[in-house]
């Protein structure tokens, strides 16, 4: 994975520079991400680069927004094990973009790691294994469903509307989904993805692109079962956890960075953060 930084001197329009957004595109179809440097945007500018890129913009519903298209990450100090964003959910975003408006002094780091390496390291026992449908369950209190259905959904802008014709709605426009409503609100939501996909930016090549490895901060912890009907366990996740660490890089932000990835095909984590007085900020949507 090569190290790539878009330069702000290079640019004379800065983050509306057309010649910015194909460099962006050009790189993630090429590596899977890019870092911005220099540009030193305001919240408002990082949020219009958002826009730009996006035709359409989603949300983690457990998230507080910064802008109407950003939302402000807060996860803790400990690790993050490497995931797509949104990984779990029925519209998982092709494009994240990370904007550390004060970057930490010690530790933090981002780690990303293309799917594609982590493909090409697993043996074809473990290849055959994978190459099939997984089924994610977990159960989703009351208030974040709803505010996940109340950005996804066209006809709704608020918790508040959700009603069970909206839930059968989405259920129909989204294939892979079954749920169980429960009395105090909460939803049993179970969700059939694909683990190996192939980058939205194309290429042809597959990668191991998914949330298995990743965090549940702010949800429950899910169950992943394979469509063979075998659960994974937490012996193989540690397993491929061992395997992708080999193919992980790290960001060290510098104030001001942007950085943006192909989420159809790299994942991203983090190392512990040393330093708590950072700002990150998160924005992503569909190409």
């Amino acid at each position: 994975m090569d190290y790539n930084v878009l330069r702000r001197r290079d640019f004379a329009g800065g983050l509306t520079d057309e010649a910015l957004k194909t460099r962006i595109q050009d790189d993630l179809a090429r590596d899977g991400w890019t870092l911005l440097r220099g540009f030193q945007p305001d919240m408002a500018g990082f949020a219009g680069l958002v826009g730009r890129l996006c035709r359409r913009v989603t949300f983690d519903p457990a998230r507080s927004h910064s802008t109407d298209k950003t939302q402000m990450v807060d996860a803790g100090l400990g690790p993050i094990g490497l995931h797509i964003e949104n990984g779990n959910t029925p519209r998982c975003p092709d494009i994240v973009c990370f904007f550390a408006e004060r970057a930490a002094f010690e530790g933090s780091q981002t780690t990303i790691c293309d799917g594609v390496r982590v493909w090409d390291r697993f043996d074809p026992a473990r290849k055959a294994r994978w190459n099939q449908p997984m089924t994610v369950e977990r159960v989703l209190p009351e208030l974040l469903w709803k505010r996940y259905l109340a950005n996804e959904h066209p006809a709704i802008s608020s918790p508040d509307e959700v009603t069970m014709e909206h839930v059968l709605q989405f259920q129909q426009a989204v294939p892979g989904q079954a749920f169980e409503l429960h009395d105090d609100g909460s939803l049993t939501y179970r969700l059939t993805v694909a683990p190996v996909r192939a980058s939205v930016f194309g290429g042809g090549q597959s990668g191991f692109a998914n949330a298995v490895l990743g965090p549940s901060h702010n949800y429950q912890p899910p169950r992943y079962r394979l469509a063979d009907g075998s659960e994974v366990s937490a012996a193989e996740i540690e397993e491929i956890r061992d395997i992708a660490e080999t193919a992980t890089h790290e960001i060290n932000w510098q104030d001001g960075d942007i950085a943006i990835l192909d989420n159809t095909r790299v994942m991203h984590g983090r190392r512990a953060i040393a330093d708590a007085n950072r700002n990150l900020f998160i924005g992503m949507g569909m190409i």
